[in-house]
């Protein structure tokens, strides 16, 4: 429709479809680094009237119904903890992540696939300890050959990184963007390199 009256009488949500909440566990710790633990503004408001969460930031930003205003929440808190998982699940996103996105052969960024360091073929098993991030023509390159046939080496040597890890090396990936309210409660806990 482009009837230039329609726009006059239609209210468009649009201006609060973008407006997450940062959601931090009980100690005041993000849930999760990578993926960020960001809830949409609904979810954000819903929990703080069940009072699951207590808003700590808010954005300019109001949302408005016949009989409520209320500003969007940009931060809320946990009001029980929730224990975070020890193990890392074993996925590709997160075989990925331990490998801070880059082939574990020759350092290239993007379009990685996984590899097996002992080869199925020859008996490898697809495990943390076996399995790493590789580009394409580093995998091609490889094949079903041991790294000693192949003549390559890696970066450094495949593990089981526990939950922790992995939210430490996340920590090095923010999201394309941050909300000024949600700096104080990112990175203050984060260990200072030398």
């Amino acid at each position: 429709m482009n009837d230039p009256y329609t726009t006059q009488f239609v209210r468009s949500p649009a201006r609060l479809k973008d407006h997450p909440a940062l959601v931090l566990n009980a100690d005041f710790r993000p849930l999760s680094y990578f993926p960020l633990s960001l809830w949409p503004w609904q979810e954000a408001v819903k929990a703080a009237f069940l009072d699951r969460v207590a808003i700590v930031a808010e954005y300019e930003e109001v949302a408005r119904s016949p009989s409520l205003e209320i500003r969007l929440p940009s931060v809320v808190v946990l009001r029980e903890y929730v224990k975070p998982a020890r193990l890392a699940a074993f996925t590709r996103f997160n075989l990925f992540l331990r490998d801070e996105f880059r082939c574990q052969y020759c350092g290239a960024k993007g379009d990685l696939t996984f590899d097996h360091v002992v080869p199925r073929a020859a008996g490898g098993r697809t495990t943390w300890e076996n399995v790493v991030a590789a580009c394409g023509p580093c995998n091609l390159r490889k094949g079903s050959r041991s790294l000693r046939q192949a003549g390559m080496r890696l970066a450094k040597a495949p593990g089981r990184p526990t939950a922790g890890a992995l939210q430490n090396v996340g920590r090095k990936f923010p999201p394309n963007h941050l909300h000024d309210s949600w700096m104080d409660y990112l990175y203050w806990d984060a260990e200072l390199e030398p």
